[in-house]
């Protein structure tokens, strides 16, 4: 009978919630599964937290409470989505983990979400503990690459064009880029080009004095062998971790989720 009621125990520890958490005039809907310390995970330019479950729930697994807030515009999140900048973003990961109400987090941002995790670190240091970057830009990223990602999230363009650039940056050779001809949701996407280009890099850049990880795709243009260990570089490497995961490119966390959850893991428990 006590295994029965501890294995239970387990289960409901685990349990994937939602719940509304609010802000002046934004509501931040959040997903919330497992128990200990706290790891918020950020989606990506113009995509949403869902696809992010494998990896969350093996998160989860390993010990830790992981958190989802959905950005705006998605769901049921909700707030002013014009002339954004990523300090307000930043705010809503704050409230987050404000609501939760159990110490500084880690923030782990795939792509995009990665300038809203630095950002939070900057603005909110006493809530952020520590910062993982998932498929992160190099510091001067190439404008081809650049232009590549601009047709490859954007519905609107012809889905023969959007494939051949979601091979060239987001899907390692052998990785189905077709997962991703769906789930950019283009007025969040508008929103937050707005947000990551009204903000200057300088001001995000540095994400705080936080720990780092540099979690990378080997396959990802967005990180070429020239730019692998330039935060190593610049900050120094008792700052900086850096990860690599062979059969991943930009789209790292959907290709290869179970290695970006272990390196996740084994990075917090040092931490």
């Amino acid at each position: 009978m006590a295994l029965v009621v501890l294995f239970a125990g387990m289960v409901f520890s685990q349990s994937r919630t939602r719940e509304l958490v609010r802000h002046d005039n934004v509501a931040i809907e959040v997903i919330a599964e497992g128990r200990g310390p706290l790891i918020v995970m950020l989606p990506s330019l113009g995509r949403d937290s869902e696809e992010f479950d494998p990896a969350a729930q093996r998160i989860a697994k390993a010990g830790f409470r992981v958190l989802r807030p959905q950005p705006r515009g998605f769901g049921r999140s909700t707030g002013p989505m014009d002339k954004l900048t990523l300090h307000e973003l930043a705010r809503d990961v704050a409230a987050v983990i404000e609501h939760e109400n159990s110490g500084p987090a880690i923030l782990a941002g795939h792509a995009f979400g990665h300038f809203v995790a630095k950002m939070t670190a900057v603005d909110f240091p006493k809530l952020v503990r520590g910062v993982i970057l998932v498929g992160a830009a190099q510091k001067n990223p190439d404008p081809e690459v650049q232009r590549s990602v601009a047709i490859a999230t954007d519905p609107s363009q012809p889905e023969a064009e959007r494939l051949k650039h979601l091979k060239i940056v987001f899907f390692a050779p052998g990785n189905d880029a077709r997962l991703w001809l769906t789930g950019f949701h283009a007025n969040v996407r508008a929103a937050e080009i707005i947000a990551r280009d009204a903000t200057p890099q300088k001001e995000y850049y540095t994400a705080g004095s936080v720990p780092l990880l540099d979690i990378q795709g080997e396959n990802d243009p967005y990180k070429p062998p020239s730019a692998r260990n330039e935060l190593v570089e610049e900050f120094g490497a008792k700052r900086v971790t850096v990860v690599r995961i062979p059969q991943a490119a930009h789209a790292i966390i959907v290709e290869q989720p179970n290695a970006v959850a272990d390196a996740i893991v084994d990075w917090s428990r040092k931490l």
